[in-house]
């Protein structure tokens, strides 16, 4: 049986939930109180993960941290398709790697500017936020091409993979760092796309498709 440590209003735990119902795959979550009572800095926690940081997954007693990490084993090993995860396209594989380094990148901007504004934390919010959009213009850019060449999901090709699963969560929670997205609307547009995914789930803050595709 899969067992996620979690905390309920994370994106990186929140992308690794999401990701399990897309594949209907079981699992229980472990539930650690990241804020207020920093669970994940106790000595239960460190035996886990020294690092201190939420998402941890075990699977039958194979322990994994870092989510973007966690993403590529989970398709790897329950992806019978072999899309979500690429392993035997090697030029695929190395686009999605680029874009799942892209997606910590952006937990170090847009995450960090919302744990200031929701839960306090003393970070430098506007450099943060200075930071992220700097980002989304680049991932803005990135869809609209790939909306003229592709399919519009952040990989070439015609099916999302784990780089859309990686990058979704803290772009959806922008605003909650007073990150808004009117300038970036291929961004806008590809968060509507994964809301429709068969198998998308909900988090405080991020929302199904209010309406049918057009």
């Amino acid at each position: 049986m899969i067992t996620l440590y979690d905390y309920e209003l994370s994106g990186n735990c929140y992308k690794l939930r999401l990701f399990m119902s897309i594949l209907g795959l079981e699992y229980r979550k472990q539930n650690v109180e990241f804020f207020p009572g920093q669970e994940h800095k106790g000595d239960a926690f460190l035996a886990l993960n020294p690092l201190g940081q939420l998402p941890v997954l075990d699977d039958d007693g194979f322990v994994l941290r870092d989510a973007q990490a966690i993403l590529g084993y989970l398709a790897s090993r329950y992806d019978a398709t072999r899309s979500w995860y690429p392993t035997d396209d090697p030029k695929r594989l190395a686009e999605v790697n680029m874009w799942l380094a892209f997606a910590d990148a952006i937990t170090g901007t847009a995450s960090a500017a919302r744990l200031h504004d929701l839960l306090r934390y003393a970070l430098d919010a506007d450099k943060a936020r200075a930071g992220a959009h700097a980002l989304f213009r680049v991932l803005d850019e990135q869809l609209w091409f790939s909306e003229r060449e592709h399919a519009g999901w952040i990989c070439s090709g015609e099916r999302p993979t784990v780089a859309d699963i990686a990058c979704f969560p803290y772009v959806a929670l922008s605003d909650e760092g007073g990150i808004p997205l009117i300038d970036y609307p291929a961004l806008r547009r590809w968060t509507d796309r994964v809301r429709r995914m068969p198998g998308f789930i909900v988090m405080s803050g991020i929302f199904a498709a209010s309406a049918p595709a057009p």
